[in-house]
């Protein structure tokens, strides 16, 4: 059965309250109340939201039982290890860090501590993506992939157009966590990463996975809006499959990883999507990222 949990979000931004507080709002825990560094903005989404706003990050620790965070990389490591040290659960945004250490660091605080955890890698929450992924499984004898993800966060519309770390980051870091927790289940873990840099963000990644199949992958988050691309495809002995377009919408596979992370607390478990996943995702990245950069 699982435990009914006390969250409390860290964040205000548009991922805040776009996906994480209708999300939790729409699982089976309670959402309890919200804290951010801006003050006059977690009034203003508290507000909508219609719970407490609280005054400082203690504040909020001390009412709840698990930490939902919507803030950037390095904003969120160092509250979680905070929050893993009082034994809190965490549904932790990806990366969990911007780097190895930290992210071992918090792995090892959270498993010291007894508090599971989550990492949201939006798509493996949701059943269009969970049903390819077990068709694959199913059938087997797959050799590889090939993935174009090239998207154009500068548009007008886009709501991270202004997102400072983002822009700092690119999209190794922020759509890069999706890649890999896309081709892991697909193909099997990844045992080397080649890297190579293109123009501005762009970077082209070939990943070795155990078993031999290696999958190609052309990532952009700040590419010309004419070049918009969003595929996946896998190829092996029964053809090729692509992967399906989105049609869960955010804050529902957000609710279903909150509800699994009930679960596995229930369970005592560790979730195949935790902090030891998430850790090594951020090891996979580093590894690319300092390729880039020699």
């Amino acid at each position: 059965m699982m435990w009914r949990m006390r969250f409390g979000l860290v964040g205000t931004g548009h991922w805040a309250r776009a996906t994480h507080a209708p999300g939790l709002l729409a699982s089976e825990h309670e959402l309890v109340g919200v804290w951010g560094r801006d003050a006059t903005k977690v009034a203003a989404l508290a507000a909508d939201v219609g719970v407490p706003a609280f005054g400082s990050y203690d504040e909020l620790l001390a009412a709840v039982d698990a930490v939902a965070y919507a803030v950037p990389p390095d904003v969120q490591a160092p509250l979680a290890v905070e929050a893993a040290k009082a034994g809190k659960h965490l549904l932790l945004d990806k990366p969990v860090a911007l780097d190895p250490a930290v992210a071992g660091d918090l792995r090892d605080s959270a498993h010291a501590a007894g508090a599971r955890s989550v990492v949201f890698f939006t798509a493996r929450f949701t059943p269009e993506t969970r049903s390819w992924l077990d068709q694959l499984a199913a059938v087997g004898g797959w050799r590889g992939a090939w993935v174009q993800w090239v998207v154009a966060n500068q548009r007008a519309e886009s709501p991270y157009r202004h997102s400072p770390w983002r822009q700092r980051e690119g999209a190794l870091w922020d759509i890069g966590p999706h890649l890999l927790a896309t081709l892991v289940p697909a193909l099997g873990p990844i045992t080397r990463v080649v890297a190579v840099a293109g123009e501005g963000d762009d970077v082209h990644l070939t990943l070795t996975h155990e078993g031999g199949a290696v999958s190609t992958a052309t990532l952009a988050l700040w590419a010309p809006p004419a070049s918009y691309t969003w595929q996946t495809r896998v190829w092996g002995e029964h053809g090729v499959r692509e992967a399906p377009g989105k049609q869960t919408p955010a804050h529902l596979a957000l609710a279903t990883a909150a509800n699994e992370l009930g679960q596995a607390v229930a369970d005592g478990r560790e979730h195949p999507l935790g902090l030891d996943f998430g850790t090594r995702v951020v090891q996979l990245l580093a590894d690319a990222g300092a390729q880039l950069h020699r």
